[in-house]
């Protein structure tokens, strides 16, 4: 019998899925939905049905399995919807994002081994089955991220906004703001900076954000003085959207994050406490930002201004 916290989950997670899915069949036209999207929602249907029966190697790879066959939906919806997705349209850019992906995420399991946020359970003991989890597992979540802003952004309704008028003097404090978020809890004693983490998933939008847009670079601060809001929002509730997604699939696998930082323990809904869901939100801006500049830096992404 599930727990009234699973249920609640559960719920969660469908009503977010089901106006998803409203959405798209609202806006759709008369494109029809790719194939590779069938495949994706044939592979994520198989995954769960060998998971919940035990079937190995499926159950242990279960999150990047789900991952990688929701990838493939989201992006066909977004070509359903648009004529162009990420995938259809620049796939070596999509390949690129998820080669980056992994080093980005491991900026974040770098500050783990300080903050002691998560562990991982029920990861395979033989070295290169583990690492060939974990990569591919971390390989998936800005790929997700991005494609979820995709969809959301193609179902939002116009979104008119006067440009922000935004002074360096603003973007100085922002700056100052992330780098204080970054190093705080490396410089404090760990058993105060295990309970600032919350800094961590804010501070490489503050810091990175005002420095893409004085780069040329894609940035939220730019879309804002631009009067462009719809990126913002996309990512935004791409946060929440995949949140839950993760959280869901996480929840149910054999090989899955199990949540330990020392404070809200006893309010878990799956395997995160209820607060953690507010830390996807930011989070998904951080994706962006941090992709942002790593694939300027790696020579991928050129200045627009």
């Amino acid at each position: 019998m599930l727990s009234p916290q699973i249920g609640f989950g559960i719920g969660i997670t469908a009503a977010t899925v089901g106006v998803l899915v409203a959405g798209f069949f609202r806006a759709r036209r008369r494109r029809p939905f790719p194939a590779h999207g069938w495949l994706g929602i044939a592979a994520l249907g198989a995954a769960e049905w060998m998971l919940f029966h035990g079937v190995e190697p499926v159950s242990t790879y279960f999150t990047p399995i789900a991952w990688s066959s929701y990838i493939l939906i989201a992006d066909a919806a977004v070509l359903a919807l648009m004529a162009r997705s990420r995938l259809n349209d620049a796939p070596v850019t999509l390949l690129r994002m998820a080669v980056l992906s992994i080093p980005l995420w491991l900026v974040f399991e770098a500050y783990n081994l300080r903050l002691r946020s998560w562990t991982y359970v029920g990861v395979p003991r033989e070295w290169a089955a583990a690492f060939a989890g974990y990569g591919w597992s971390f390989a998936a979540i800005t790929p997700a991220i991005f494609e979820t802003s995709d969809l959301v952004q193609a179902l939002l309704p116009p979104l008119p906004v006067q440009p922000w008028r935004i002074s360096r003097a603003a973007e100085n404090v922002m700056i100052a703001c992330g780098a204080a978020c970054l190093l705080v809890p490396l410089l404090i004693p760990q058993r105060i900076a295990a309970y600032l983490f919350a800094l961590v998933w804010i501070g490489f939008v503050l810091l990175l954000d005002p420095i893409n847009r004085r780069l040329g670079l894609p940035s939220f601060l730019g879309d804002l003085s631009d009067g462009f809001v719809r990126r913002l929002y996309g990512f935004f509730l791409s946060g929440w959207i995949c949140g839950w997604l993760w959280e869901f699939w996480n929840n149910w696998a054999v090989a899955k994050w199990h949540y330990t930082f020392p404070m809200f323990q006893q309010w878990k809904v799956f395997e995160m406490p209820a607060p953690g869901y507010l830390g996807f939100l930011p989070f998904a801006l951080e994706c962006f930002a941090m992709y942002v500049t790593a694939s300027w830096l790696a020579g991928w992404l050129k200045r627009v201004k």
